[in-house]
């Protein structure tokens, strides 16, 4: 499993939004790049990132070679309900990384 960081608020007030933020420590080689020894690097990313509220998709993306290492995902959902927060990251050969936090609604 690759490191990750996430970012969910502990706890919401129901219907606020509330800003998530997830990163993976990831190079996401491009299969262009050479090593020292002038061999090329093969092509190495994350191939799909989701994110799971209360059993619900509420983010989903499919990356490309062209990203850079290590991405970063900012974006916001409605707190409905205390309910956990779940991150899936997937790469090119089916290797899956997870992540889950939390969100507490007031």
């Amino acid at each position: 499993m690759r490191e990750n960081r996430i970012r969910v608020p502990k706890e919401a007030a129901a219907g606020e939004i509330v800003e998530v933020r997830a990163m993976i420590m990831h190079p996401m080689e491009t299969g262009f790049n050479v090593d020292d020894q002038g061999a090329v690097i093969p092509v190495n990313i994350v191939a799909e990132f989701k994110c799971v509220y209360d059993g619900r998709e509420v983010f989903r993306a499919r990356l490309e070679p062209g990203l850079s290492a290590n991405p970063l995902f900012i974006f916001h959902l409605r707190a409905t309900r205390t309910a956990p927060v779940e991150f899936l990251w997937r790469d090119q050969d089916g290797d899956l990384t997870t992540a889950s936090a939390t969100l507490t609604v007031r």
